[in-house]
C-alpha cells in the first residue's frame, strides 16, 4: 500500500470521470487534485513543508513524488506592510512549523481535520467548460488575518491552476493576501518576461553573494503584458538542459532538477492599477550554502494587488 512523507499508509487519488481525485473509500487518502496527466495540486503530508500547496507538472517529465513549485499563502493586514506566512508560521494546534491546510466541504470552517481524509473537490459546468474546484481552508494567521483558497482546474487547460483567496469570518481586514510560487530556484528560473523587455536576475542583483533572500524586485501593471483584458507574466530558465547541471559538493539532491525546461507564468483579468508583479532571488539554495548552478536566479514569483473578496489569479506551467 502506498504511505505519505511520514510513513503512514493511504490510498492513492485515483482517476475518474476524467479527473484525479482523492479516492472514494473509507479510510487515509492522498489529498491530490486535477488533470490526471496535467497540473495537479497536493497538499501536505504530501512530501514538503507545512502550510504550502504543492504543484505537480508529471507533463514536465518529472516523478509522480517530484513537485515543480510550492504555493505559500500570505495575507497584509489592512494598515499593516509585514505578510504572514503560511509556511514559517508555527501552528497553534500543535506548535510545529506551518500552517495547517486542509480540503474541505465547507471554507467556513476553521478547526482543522485530518488532512488524509480530505473532501473529493466538486465538478461543475460553468460557462459551458467543466471544471474540478477544490475549497482549502487555512488555519488563522498571526496577524489576525483568516483566510480560505478556491482551486480551479478547467478540462480545457490542462497545464493551469486558478487560485483565489477569500476571507473567513472572524478576520481582520485585509490589504492584500499574497500568492505566491516559492521555489523558482528549483527550475532556476532567471528571466522575467515583461511587456516591451526581458529582465534577468543577474542584472536586478549583480552583486548579490549572500546566503539570505535578495530584495524584492517590482514591476507596476503599465510594464506588464496584456491578453485580453487581462496581465500575464512569465519567468523562464536560460539553461536549454537544467537536468545536466553540475552542482557544488554537498548539495542536496532533491535541488536537482528533474525534466524538461518549462516557462511559469502567472495570469490576472481585470488588474487593479496598483497591481505589481515581483520576484525575490536567492544566489543558494534554501537552508543552504550551496551556491546555485549558474548564479542567482528567483525564489518567490507573485502578483500583488489590493485585496479583492474571491479574487482569482491564474498559474500555468508550459514545457519550452
Amino acid at each position: 500500500m502506498a504511505v505519505d512523507s511520514e510513513g503512514h499508509e493511504w490510498t492513492e487519488a485515483v482517476v475518474e470521470d476524467g479527473w484525479l481525485r482523492p479516492a472514494d473509500v473509507s479510510g487515509p487518502r492522498e489529498p491530490r487534485w486535477g488533470h490526471p496527466d496535467g497540473m495537479q495540486l497536493g497538499l501536505h503530508p504530501l512530501s514538503g513543508p507545512r502550510g504550502l500547496l504543492r504543484l505537480f507538472t508529471p507533463y514536465l517529465g518529472q516523478p509522480r513524488d517530484r513537485l515543480l513549485n510550492f504555493i505559500a499563502v500570505e495575507p497584509i493586514p489592512a494598515g499593516a506592510s509585514e505578510r504572514g506566512y503560511s509556511e514559517l508560521e508555527r501552528s497553534r494546534f500543535d506548535d510545529g512549523p506551518g500552517l495547517r491546510m486542509w480540503a474541505t466541504d465547507d471554507p467556513a470552517e476553521a478547526e482543522p481535520r485530518d488532512p488524509r481524509h480530505p473532501a473529493r473537490g466538486t465538478i461543475a459546468v460553468v460557462d459551458g467548460v467543466e471544471r474540478l474546484i477544490v475549497d482549502i481552508a487555512v488555519e488563522s494567521f498571526a496577524n489576525g488575518a483568516a483566510v480560505w483558497v478556491r482551486a480551479e482546474f478547467r478540462q480545457d487547460r490542462p497545464h493551469e491552476i486558478s487560485v483565489a483567496t477569500h476571507r473567513r469570518e472572524g478576520s481582520v481586514e485585509l490589504a492584500a493576501c499574497v500568492l505566491t510560487a516559492t521555489m523558482g530556484n528549483w527550475a532556476r528560473l532567471r528571466a522575467l518576461e515583461l511587456a516591451d523587455r526581458r529582465v534577468t536576475a543577474g542584472e536586478l542583483w549583480p552583486e548579490y553573494r549572500d546566503i539570505h533572500f535578495a530584495d524584492h524586485a517590482s514591476f507596476p501593471v503599465d510594464e506588464l503584458r496584456r491578453e485580453g483584458d487581462g496581465i500575464v507574466v512569465s519567468a523562464v530558465p536560460d539553461e536549454l538542459e537544467p537536468h545536466l547541471a553540475e552542482h557544488a559538493p554537498g548539495t542536496k539532491e532533491h535541488w536537482f532538477y528533474v525534466g524538461v525546461r518549462g516557462v511559469q507564468t502567472w495570469r490576472a483579468s481585470d488588474p487593479d492599477p496598483g497591481l505589481v508583479a515581483q520576484v525575490n532571488g536567492r544566489h543558494t539554495y534554501w537552508m543552504s550554502e550551496a551556491p546555485i548552478p549558474g548564479g542567482i536566479a528567483f525564489e518567490n514569483f507573485e502578483l500583488v494587488e489590493p485585496f479583492r473578496e474571491g479574487r482569482a489569479f491564474t498559474f500555468s506551467a508550459e514545457p519550452l
